[in-house]
């Protein structure tokens, strides 16, 4: 009885600091992805806002480029505040990330457009887009680092919370987006509106900061914590790396191609804007809802048996639903067939961080987690909305990024093969 009395005060107290780190984890991330979706989003009236040319479809790519250019930064902010964090602490790493996100919202919310000061206008997105990058850069491996080390037997689950507030974020920017355009006329939309989601992102900016900097450090960056965490990466964890990235590349792939799928819509397929965001809101919804469950599963199942069979679904489906949206041009077609990829990719990357992290030992983790994440997210991510507007523009075919997606799914599912065999991950 006394044993029992004397150990319920320290577990109540870890299952309070476990929802304390979830939720700065989840707030802060789910800010600092806001404002990466939301500018996807946004694309085409920062084209038309910040970039010169009459040509409409030139913007929106020259949008998209810049989107994808500001990936390349991320694996340096990666090897940077991963390292940090390894070092430092993950607490002090989030901390830092959620300042300097702020700083890249604030420059979009604020700058002026072309017509008012020239070259300077697509100056500024690229530099607000590169602090963001170099933020989002160490943001995967701190926070996923910071949230699995709570409990080694509920990985799957702390873990699946780093993707639902990715899901959360797509869910409010799809929501701005479909608001403001539903609420809006186009002239306003293209001149002020589209600047909104961005304030909103400062406002909400300092409550992440108060969580994060008062929350308890994970205990594991405590106790162990590298000489140089960078050195030790390249030196000994090039496995580690191919497998954690290899395993995000589908899961990356088909993030971005959810998120320029409205867009496509509207450009491509004469659907309503509203209506095409609307679709992506409904996925959202999955996408934040169902990874904590299938995380959670994935912790008495297996996470690469569940993996494996999303992966292999998300392959042979989605051109024959690429086929399926051009061919009926409706909100419904379209809803349906985004939620479908919406669900397979929830029960893919619900268990993932807890399978990319374990594929590092604790003391360099977030360094390698932040690389292998944000090179994977850069050649697979970043320009995605690019590739599949340039394949579109190429080969005249609406369905051709649906292969380019289906090959993804392949790599992915060599990775997972190896995370089994070569690491035992389970």
């Amino acid at each position: 009885m006394l044993s029992a009395k004397n150990s319920s005060p320290a577990t109540a107290r870890s299952g309070v600091g476990t929802r304390r780190a979830v939720v700065a984890a989840v707030i802060g991330n789910a800010l600092e992805w806001f404002d990466i979706a939301i500018y996807a989003l946004m694309a085409s009236y920062i084209g038309k806002a910040f970039f010169p040319g009459d040509n409409p479809g030139i913007q929106l790519v020259e949008a998209y480029a810049v989107f994808g250019i500001t990936f390349l930064i991320r694996p340096l902010g990666g090897l940077i505040l991963g390292s940090y964090a390894d070092r430092r602490g993950r607490r002090r790493a989030l901390v830092l990330t959620i300042r300097l996100m702020v700083l890249g919202t604030f420059l979009l919310a604020v700058l002026p457009g072309y017509d008012t000061i020239g070259v300077f206008a697509p100056l500024g997105v690229i530099v607000a887009r590169l602090v963001q990058g170099f933020a989002a850069g160490g943001e995967f491996g701190a926070a996923t680092s910071f949230l699995i080390e709570r409990d080694d037997r509920r990985k799957g689950f702390l873990g699946s919370f780093q993707f639902a507030s990715q899901g959360f974020a797509t869910l409010l920017s799809a929501a701005f987006a479909a608001g403001l355009t539903a609420l809006l006329p186009a002239a306003e939309m293209a001149s002020w509106g589209w600047r909104v989601p961005f304030v909103f992102g400062l406002l909400v900016g300092p409550a992440g900061y108060y969580l994060r900097k008062h929350v308890d450090e994970s205990p594991r960056a405590e106790a162990d914590r590298p000489e140089s965490a960078v050195r030790e990466v390249f030196r000994d964890q090039w496995g580690g790396l191919l497998i954690a990235g290899g395993a995000l590349v589908v899961s990356t792939a088909l993030n971005f191609i959810l998120q320029s799928l409205p867009a496509f819509a509207i450009k491509n397929l004469g659907l309503d804007a509203s209506a095409s965001f609307t679709a992506l809101l409904i996925t959202s919804v999955l996408l934040t809802l169902v990874p904590p469950l299938a995380g959670m599963l994935s912790d008495r199942v297996g996470r690469i048996r569940m993996m494996s069979g999303a992966a292999v679904l998300i392959g042979i489906s989605v051109v024959p639903l690429y086929l399926w949206v051009t061919s009926a041009r409706s909100f419904a077609v379209l809803a349906v067939a985004m939620a479908a990829l919406g669900l397979l990719k929830a029960v893919y990357f619900g268990p993932l961080p807890a399978v990319m992290a374990d594929a590092f030992p604790a003391k360099t983790r977030a360094t390698g987690l932040a690389f292998s994440y944000n090179v994977s997210v850069g050649l697979f991510g970043g320009f995605t909305p690019t590739i599949a507007t340039a394949l579109v523009t190429a080969t005249g075919s609406p369905v051709s990024p649906g292969y380019y997606l289906a090959a993804t799914a392949m790599v992915s599912l060599a990775a997972l093969f190896a995370a089994h065999r070569r690491r035992g991950i389970r």
